[in-house]
């Protein structure tokens, strides 16, 4: 059963996950520090409470079970679930009088007898400052330790930012017949969402967007093979018939992308064909509908197409369409990052807010219509996945 097909009791807290995800080989130093920074309170107790005549073996032993009620917080609130939370925060009315009764055990079986009130307090001040510079040291280690993985991190993900940067650049193309640009925004360092163009040899465009589904550094590497296998597929694709170039490049993308890829991931594709003739061509995989502004009538469309997505399941054949586009017309494709950006309240920024803004800035140079896109979506709502538009203008 995955963890959020359990019920909720049974679920970890998701408050507490970045120590769940912290291995317990770099945890345990963690642990020690907490430890030895509650065990304090048994000292405290013997000073407050007994003035110092409560016997060292009982003191250390309440001193343990303070620093051990310490731990097991710690573990059952990072990696455990909710019904443990329930059941340690009922074992807190309980734990001083357990602890009273045990100490009282002890005293007794062992026939243990009172310190002196100075010894003792010379002791519990003694052991308390020690187990606080010890804490100390332990809690610098963990930080220096945690602090050299984040270091080295964050120098990957940067590595990963410039070659995403490489491959997903701001695309710019012109043909006679189309101007085509797009622009990819990662919800983080490294994005999953892909767009670029290339000329054919006979001089057609070929212009898609794609999405993989998730975000991140997994996403992102996924991206990367993506393009690889769209360019290396498109070698021959000035020899194919024009209509048949999109479903042939998503039916290779889909036999070949189960075999490099974790079984839960998949792509979403939207894809175009520019002929030189000024014919489009296009197909869809699982993607947003295409947006059309009609120059002649000043008017919205949307084309859609419910193909599967790609790498998912072993779909026979997709298919391919012939877009009727006219002189000033404008497509625009966007991805969910953009759709599916939510306000306060909960609503959805989709399609109808994005032709608003289609619509009143359809003259614009591309550029600066996809950042007025970008920024629309970025005004109503936080950004939490990616965010690719790609357009094309008919020339």
């Amino acid at each position: 059963m995955a963890e959020n097909d359990k019920p909720w009791l049974l679920r970890p807290s998701t408050r507490w996950r970045h120590f769940r995800a912290v291995p317990l080989n770099r945890l345990w130093v963690l642990l020690v520090a907490v430890f030895l920074l509650f065990s304090v309170i048994g000292y405290y107790v013997d000073l407050v409470e007994a003035d110092g005549r409560i016997p060292y073996f009982v003191v250390f032993v309440v001193a343990a079970v303070s620093g051990l009620n310490a731990v097991v917080w710690l573990i059952v609130l990072s990696r455990m679930s909710r019904l443990a939370l329930f059941v340690l925060i009922l074992y807190q009315f309980f734990n001083s009088r357990i602890d009273t009764a045990l100490a009282n055990w002890m005293a007794n079986a062992f026939n243990l007898n009172a310190v002196p009130t100075q010894t003792g307090i010379h002791f519990a001040a003694t052991a308390t400052m020690v187990s606080v510079m010890v804490s100390y040291a332990f809690f610098v280690t963990y930080i220096r330790r945690e602090g050299m993985e984040t270091f080295r991190l964050a120098n990957e993900l940067a590595l990963a930012h410039g070659i995403q940067k490489t491959l997903v650049p701001p695309v710019t193309l012109r043909s006679a017949p189309f101007e085509v640009y797009g622009i990819s925004r990662p919800s983080e360092q490294v994005g999953g969402d892909l767009v670029d163009a290339l000329h054919l040899p006979n001089g057609d465009v070929i212009a898609y967007l794609a999405d993989i589904a998730g975000h991140g550094l997994q996403a992102g590497i996924l991206m990367g093979m993506l393009k690889t296998a769209v360019r290396t597929a498109l070698l021959d694709a000035g020899e194919r018939e024009p209509h048949r170039t999109l479903p042939v490049l998503l039916d290779r993308l889909n036999t070949v992308l189960p075999e490099v890829k974790e079984k839960h991931m998949y792509a979403t594709f939207t894809g175009f064909r520019l002929g030189a003739d000024g014919s489009v061509f296009y197909a869809l995989a699982a993607s947003p509908p295409i947006l059309q502004w009609h120059a002649n009538g000043g008017t919205l469309s949307q084309t859609g197409d419910a193909q599967f997505p790609l790498g998912l399941l072993p779909v026979s054949s997709f298919d391919g369409y012939r877009l009727d586009a006219a002189s000033g017309d404008l497509l625009v494709v966007a991805t969910d990052g953009i759709l599916e950006v939510c306000n306060k309240p909960g609503e959805e920024y989709g399609t109808d807010r994005l032709m608003e803004v289609i619509a009143a800035n359809n003259k614009d140079a591309l550029p600066a219509l996809a950042e007025k896109i970008l920024a629309a979506a970025r005004t109503f709502g936080r950004q939490f996945d990616d965010q690719t538009i790609l357009l094309v203008r008919c020339l």
